[in-house]
């Protein structure tokens, strides 16, 4: 890293670089949330974490424009809910290493603060977090990359601005011989292997 900022900011290109072993359809048996999952500051928390961890910028949307909020709600009603009560107290313990370095809830925090303290999360030397803080911050960023890069169908990926940002053309059934060469970007395919154009 060039400087003290470089080393603090969380890069996009890293969080990205684990992009390709998130599988196209991230979690089977989704379902739609019976009840909100998060409270008003619960939800603007966990915005502006994986905010960070992609923001938008000149090569695409981020995390929260395209949808993960909807991916982990529907997660968190479905198949991970035994995970909702840890994922709300790391929230809160995010809230307390915030006010204590800062004086200010995470959300209030200027970029750079806020990647401060990400930092420190994802380096384990924040405390408050169970079983520790390396642990929370990379379930978040495995969900942060599932809502980005899961089919559709699952919540995340409006309109397909995760796929875009990775350049995958979408799910098809067989590729020309043309396309197997490889020597121009294949077509996207706007459509969900679930059946149906389910960008949102």
């Amino acid at each position: 890293m060039r400087d003290d900022r470089e080393a603090l900011r969380i890069s996009r290109r890293a969080v990205l670089a684990g992009a390709a072993l998130v599988p196209v359809a991230a979690i089977a048996g989704a379902s739609e949330p019976t009840a909100p999952v998060f409270s008003t500051g619960q939800r603007r928390t966990l915005e502006a974490f994986v905010d960070r961890l992609i923001p938008r910028d000149e090569t695409g949307p981020s995390a929260t424009e395209c949808g993960v909020l909807t991916y982990v709600e529907k997660a968190l009603a479905g198949p991970l809910a035994g995970e909702k009560a840890s994922l709300l107290e790391g929230l809160a313990a995010v809230d307390v290493v915030a006010r204590t370095a800062h004086d200010k809830p995470f959300v209030e925090l200027a970029a750079e603060q806020q990647d401060s303290v990400l930092t420190s999360i994802e380096n384990n030397s924040a405390t408050g977090f169970q079983p520790d803080s390396r642990s929370f911050f990379q379930r978040v960023r495995r969900l942060t990359l599932e809502g980005m890069f899961s089919d559709p169908f699952y919540g995340g990926n409006r309109n397909f601005g995760g796929w875009d940002l990775i350049r995958y053309p979408g799910p098809r059934m067989a590729v020309s011989a043309e396309e197997q060469k490889i020597r121009a970007a294949i077509k996207p395919v706007r459509t969900s292997a679930r059946g149906g154009t389910r960008g949102h």
